[in-house]
């Protein structure tokens, strides 16, 4: 679906964001692109869109280098901004308009997508909040039916239940036909949806697993100070450690922010325990 070779970047000279990045995504799978501020999460993305152009190496959207913003490439493209601007029309008429750019856009998905946010009636889109706006772009984006969907912080400005609702929203109406990439820095938001973990830092990809195989590889809880597992990561908390350690046979929860900091402060070693069968 999208295949990443070699790409370097940088918004300044001599200081490149990428360098020699790699990376394929591929159908039938939910992304979880996790990183600290500052990464380049918004920057790939804006890449993956063919928004920004590589410097050196290529960015490929289902064999169509995404810089030639072929149409058929955006046809089969929406992409949820973190920081969006909705025009003074209804709901109604945006879809009207807008819909028609998409060849697969199912109005009755987008309707039932409104009814799982409670947006009712046909308001005016720069009369509502900004969390059902949020609420509206993330409905229209999945109705397109579109094969690829980026989104960046999509859950960010949406209240506990209108994050529950977007979980469910995704469970209900992505498939394997779609190839969704998500951008955030909430991880708990995501845990439930996620299919593969992706963290970006200083300019590469330094960890990219399915979740099944972060769940064979590791344990995650709480040991004692005296405790003799096999530690790979551990930060002191009260009362003990949040510790990665390798697996004991017992499935555990993931802990994604235990996961994320571990890759962070020691991705080799993070990756070096990674079981592969």
């Amino acid at each position: 679906m999208v295949t990443i070779e070699s790409l370097e970047f940088g918004y300044r000279k001599g200081r490149p964001l990428f360098h020699n990045l790699n990376l394929t995504l591929e159908k039938g799978s939910i992304y979880g692109l996790f990183g600290v501020n500052g990464a380049g999460k918004t920057t790939l993305i804006r890449q993956i869109a063919g928004l920004l152009f590589p410097q050196s190496g290529s960015v490929y959207v289902e064999n169509r280098k995404a810089e030639n913003r072929d149409v058929e490439m955006y046809q089969n493209m929406f992409i949820i901004p973190e920081e969006f601007w909705v025009p003074s029309v209804t709901i109604d008429t945006y879809i009207k308009i807008h819909s028609s750019l998409y060849p697969h856009f199912d109005h009755h998905v987008f309707e039932q997508i409104m009814q799982e946010f409670e947006i009712k009636g046909n308001p005016k889109l720069d009369t509502m909040s900004y969390g059902q706006k949020k609420k509206f772009i993330i409905g229209f984006g999945i109705a397109t039916q579109c094969s690829l969907l980026l989104m960046d912080e999509p859950t960010n400005g949406l209240d506990i239940p209108s994050k529950s609702q977007f979980r469910k929203v995704m469970a209900s109406y992505v498939n394997e036909e779609h190839c969704v990439l998500i951008s955030t820095h909430q991880v708990r938001d995501l845990s439930s949806i996620i299919d593969h973990v992706i963290v970006l830092d200083n300019g590469n990809i330094r960890f990219k697993e399915h979740i099944e195989v972060i769940s064979d590889s590791f344990h995650f809880g709480i040991i004692s100070e005296d405790s003799s597992a096999q530690v790979i990561y551990s930060e002191t908390i009260f009362g003990g450690k949040a510790a990665i350690t390798k697996n004991n046979g017992k499935e555990t929860e993931i802990d994604f922010e235990l996961l994320f900091n571990g890759i962070i402060k020691n991705s080799e070693q993070i990756n070096n325990a990674i079981i592969r069968r």
